[in-house]
């Protein structure tokens, strides 16, 4: 078919199924991978600091990590098509909303569990940090 018939595309279809199939990967149970080599089990670098008091704040602190990642991908790559020029105006103006109710959104879940925005930024080491500087829209 010529590029100018072809069927419209579900962007945000095609994104939830994405999601959807992402999520529907189950973890490993313990011990379903043995040490490499046969032995015993390799100690981590560093401990884990698992204390029962903070161990919801931290887990959340990991999967709002996760999401901003996300978050900030999905923004990227939406800046990039309307440079591009690949999107109507109206799809813009939707994927601009759906852009800053989801930022709102982080920022609300953040503030319920005592984070901020930089708290997501992990560190590591000399990689740098995890999350581009809030100045800098284009991770570049």
């Amino acid at each position: 078919m010529p590029p100018d018939h072809r069927p419209p595309v579900d962007r945000y279809q095609e994104l939830a199924d994405a999601a959807a199939r992402a999520f529907r990967l189950l973890p490993a149970p313990p011990r379903a991978f043995p040490p490499p080599g046969g032995g015993r089990p390799s100690v981590p670098a560093h401990r884990i600091n698992s204390d029962p008091d903070t161990v919801e704040r931290d887990l959340m602190k990991l999967v709002l990590t996760l999401v901003e990642l996300l978050r900030q991908l999905m923004e990227r790559q939406a800046l990039h098509r309307v440079d591009a020029g690949d999107l109507t105006e109206d799809e813009e103006e939707r994927l601009g909303a759906t852009l800053m109710i989801l930022h709102d959104r982080m920022t609300d879940l953040c503030s319920r569990y005592g984070l901020t925005m930089a708290d997501l930024n992990l560190d590591l080491g000399p990689l740098g940090t995890l999350l581009p500087p809030p100045d800098d829209p284009y991770g570049s």
